[in-house]
């Protein structure tokens, strides 16, 4: 698992390769992650957008903006955990992720929640040694 946080919100990601929905010849990879997002903080937080940076095999970036998360924008009272899943296709057996949340405070103040990065792997990478 993957953890950062930043300004009181903490963020944890857990991916996992999807392969009875992947088709390796058509190069189509697919991978579940799953978000945990717990107010650390002293106040409650809303989670307004998103921003996803996505970096596939071959160093191909795909950026990904939106309203929240998964059709939701949760309100985190201090100490509330928020989590849910989603899903990445990549046209590579292996890439990464890292991105933002946009939030705000009960009190007003606009924040950013950082994602950590997280890596993308299945059983089809091939694997280097330099």
């Amino acid at each position: 698992m993957y953890e950062r946080t930043t300004h009181g919100i903490r963020v944890a990601v857990k991916s996992a390769y999807l392969d009875d929905q992947s088709d390796p010849g058509e190069s189509q990879f697919l991978w579940s992650y799953t978000v945990t997002i717990e107010n650390k903080g002293r106040e409650s937080v809303q989670l307004l957008s998103r921003y996803w940076h996505i970096t596939d095999g071959e160093g191909r970036v795909q950026e990904v903006r939106g309203p929240g998360v998964v059709g939701a924008q949760p309100v985190l009272a201090p100490g509330q955990v928020f989590q849910y899943t989603s899903g990445c296709p990549l046209p590579t057996a292996c890439g990464f992720m890292t991105g933002r949340y946009q939030m705000r405070s009960a009190s007003g103040e606009a924040f950013e929640a950082e994602i950590p990065a997280f890596i993308l792997e299945s059983p089809y990478e091939r694997r280097q040694l330099h």
